[in-house]
């Protein structure tokens, strides 16, 4: 394998050196040592300003335990939850639900066009809700979802809220001070190997968490509430992965976060535009709605031979769409590290030769 092989996927995303080189230091006893405990304190403050939001918590695992774990401390044995979803990720949701003893019920919007705020108000308007969930970026199809009006009716319902953002978080402005959980991961604009999940938990959360017995151990949230104050972990933490994770949180607050936001819409209007030079489709339409970390481009029956012709013959990986779009659409990831206009442009030089 090349080492100039350039991973344009929407996550995991490259890894600087610096943040590998992080992780070849020394692993501390994450249970005995108190200076674990002090600095898992620094780094889920320095995570704030990125975050912008409640208390964050920090657990040892991919970015869907998070997802299970906010559903299985929040979802009570029969408590109703609006998954509002306009894709495959946020139709996810709803089996995290029934896993867990919950109602779900499912608003759902075409894959490519926005949240439908009319609809949803229609299912609120229905019966009570004690939960609901939904998805800041799909990635499958590029789409960021305008979240703000949908929190804006479910705070006046008196419902909480559940939002995965993680694969926008850090890479574009998320509004998690309206937010009760927010969900992101270390292996997406972070840029920082996969093993984390990072959320953020609002007080009304917490109350929520505390008031019942979960039916999981390791996707129990409450132990996080108090654990670093308690110096007591559920489980030993991966120490690697936080080294890593700390280096990267401090490459991002070193730019700047707008900076790294800029960046990121910088290199997905690029993206778009090379696209739209060479005839190309681009989901979804309207560039309002078009991620700033991830863009699918429309390959109808192409994608996957496409994706592998760029792999074979210019050494950079991309992805294909998921579900009904799998072989229709190749996706740019231009996430973390890689939002850079130049590994755009490589990225798009390669797949107009391979079409050409």
């Amino acid at each position: 394998m090349s080492d100039d092989r350039l991973r344009m996927t929407p996550g995991p995303t490259e890894v600087p050196s610096r943040v590998r080189e992080r992780m070849s230091e020394p692993t501390w006893n994450p249970d005995v040592e108190s200076e674990f405990f002090e600095f898992y304190r620094v780094l889920t403050d320095k995570l704030e300003p990125v975050y912008g939001g409640d208390d964050v918590a920090i657990l040892s695992g991919e970015g869907i335990l998070g997802l299970e774990a906010a559903i299985a401390s929040l979802v009570a044995e029969g408590d109703r939850v609006l998954c509002v979803s306009n894709g495959i990720y946020g139709d996810g949701f709803a089996d995290f639900v029934e896993t867990y003893g919950g109602e779900a019920v499912t608003c759902r919007s075409p894959s490519t066009d926005p949240l439908d705020l009319e609809a949803i108000k229609s299912t609120l308007a229905e019966g009570e809700f004690d939960v609901a969930t939904m998805v800041h970026c799909e990635t499958p199809t590029g789409t960021l979802n305008d979240l703000e009006p949908v929190l804006s009716l479910l705070e006046d319902h008196d419902v909480l809220s559940v939002v995965d953002a993680v694969s926008s978080l850090g890479g574009a402005p998320v509004p998690v001070d309206e937010i009760d959980v927010c969900l992101g991961a270390s292996q997406k604009c972070f840029s920082a190997p996969p093993g984390l999940c990072v959320l953020s938990v609002s007080d009304r959360a917490w109350e929520k968490i505390e008031s019942f017995e979960t039916r999981s151990f390791y996707a129990d949230l409450e132990p996080w509430r108090t654990a670093a104050d308690e110096e007591w972990f559920p489980y030993t933490h991966a120490t690697s992965n936080l080294f890593a994770l700390d280096a990267a949180i401090d490459v991002i607050l070193e730019e700047g976060v707008e900076s790294v936001f800029d960046r990121h819409a910088d290199a997905a209007a690029l993206c778009r535009d090379r696209a739209r030079e060479l005839g190309l489709e681009t989901y979804p339409e309207s560039d309002e709605l078009a991620s700033p970390t991830v863009t699918a481009i429309h390959l109808e029956g192409r994608a996957q031979e496409v994706q592998q012709q760029v792999q074979d013959e210019h050494d950079i990986v991309l992805s294909t769409g998921l579900g009904e779009h799998e072989d229709d659409i190749l996706r740019v990831g231009h996430m973390g590290h890689n939002a850079r206009r130049e590994r755009v442009e490589r990225t798009m030089d390669a797949i107009e030769a391979v079409l050409e």
